[in-house]
């Protein structure tokens, strides 16, 4: 048998007739969660839209900030962002890298993008951002796996310097060639190829985070499944 998560001001009283061993049982104020029953993620970064409902802006989790050597990701089993990886001496993101919440990309990530604003943000900063469009490419891993891993492009909505941006088309083809150069550097850094495919504008960018959103649902749906089945 399963106990629910159970609320009392004390310890569990012992003549309750559903008993969990104290190593499957923790304490959060005064809830007793059974560590073996998955519980919904209390964490900002999974329960947010892809989108601001009100203002349709996109939303932005930034994991590493513009001019870092150190690469950090989100990891959602710890829901903590980790160290995942150093640059070289000389070499550093060009501008803030985050990722757009609730979607899921062919490689089982969320949405890379990278954005454009006037100061660096910091790790987990949500920036309301602005669509501008997108580097469709793909990746080869080290096994010869190939897979799409695009890079969304956007600029934060309250940024100054970009303010008149509202295409990838609008960008200077020297500073996207140059974006582009960095992606295929990254990677290579780390023993892969990345190839880029195309640039285009924020409508073909908004159809592939609605697909990611459906991907994302579909993989939410599927591990729920999963989780029904714990007796």
């Amino acid at each position: 048998m399963i106990c629910s998560p159970v609320h009392l001001p004390v310890s569990p009283d012992p003549s309750l007739p559903c008993q969990l061993p104290l190593s499957d049982i923790y304490y959060s104020g005064f809830t007793i969660y059974d560590s073996r029953v998955p519980t919904k993620s209390r964490s900002p970064y999974l329960n947010l839209d892809a989108f601001d409902s009100e203002t349709n802006q996109l939303n932005v989790i930034v994991d590493t900030p513009k001019g870092n050597r150190n690469k950090f990701e989100y990891d959602e089993k710890s829901e903590l962002f980790k160290l995942s990886g150093v640059l070289p001496v000389g070499a550093s993101f060009p501008y803030d890298f985050g990722f757009v919440p609730s979607t899921r990309g062919e490689d089982g990530d969320p949405l890379d993008v990278l954005l454009l604003m006037d100061d660096p943000a910091f790790v987990g900063c949500l920036v309301p951002a602005r669509l501008l469009g997108v580097i469709e490419a793909e990746q080869t891993e080290r096994s010869g796996d190939t897979m799409r891993n695009d890079r969304l492009i956007a600029v934060a909505a309250k940024s100054i310097t970009h303010r008149s941006l509202k295409s990838l088309g609008t960008l200077d083809g020297n500073l996207v060639d140059q974006i582009e150069h960095f992606f295929i550097s990254y990677n290579e850094i780390k023993g892969k190829q990345f190839k880029p495919l195309g640039r285009f504008g924020p409508t073909r960018a908004r159809r592939l985070i609605d697909e990611g959103t459906k991907l994302f649902r579909s993989s939410k749906r599927k591990r729920g499944a999963r989780n029904s089945t714990i007796t």
